[in-house]
Order: structure tokens, then sequence, then C-alpha cells
């Protein structure tokens, strides 16, 4: 989400699953989510420094800039990935 980025709100999608074995680096700067196709899915994170949540940052799942297509309309949500502003509405700033 580097905002001199070319790429600044595009995305890429991968299907990760147990059978195709793939994994994905995220680098620092960049944005993340994830949806489960299964009950019983475990994500797991590999990091470069200790978790702080004052530096944890959402987006809206939904965010019209970002033009997404999840492919369901009423996910189940955390309370925090509910109330995640829109892109332009939050404090992310790289």
């Amino acid at each position: 989400m580097r905002k001199d980025s070319p790429t600044y709100g595009h995305y890429v999608s991968v299907k990760l699953t147990a059978e195709n074995r793939k994994q994905i680096f995220i680098p620092k700067g960049f944005l993340h989510a994830f949806m489960t196709l299964t009950d019983d899915c475990e994500v797991i994170y590999k990091v470069d420094e200790f978790y702080d949540s004052d530096l944890d940052r959402s987006i809206a799942w939904n965010d019209p800039s970002i033009n997404f297509s999840w492919g369901i309309k009423e996910p189940i949500l955390s309370d925090k990935d509910r109330l995640a502003p829109l892109l332009k509405d939050s404090d992310i700033n790289f």
C-alpha cells in the first residue's frame, strides 16, 4: 500500500490448499487478506518482527476502490474486520 507505487490499490489472488502446498510471501508495505473455504482451516504467519497491536491496521473487506470479487455477499467477519475503514479513510501511510 505504498502510495507512490504504480501498483497502488492493485491485488493478486492465490488459492492456497493442502493439496497444492503453495505459500505466499507478503512484503512490508503490502496488505493481505484471506477467506477460508473450509470450516477447519489454519492460517500460519511467519514474520520478521514481534507483533505490535499499535501497528495493526485493517481495510474494509468490500472496499469499492479495491474492487476485489470475494464471491460472497455476507461473509462471517470478526468485529475488527466488520468495523474496518475504507482505504481512503484509513491511516495507512507507507
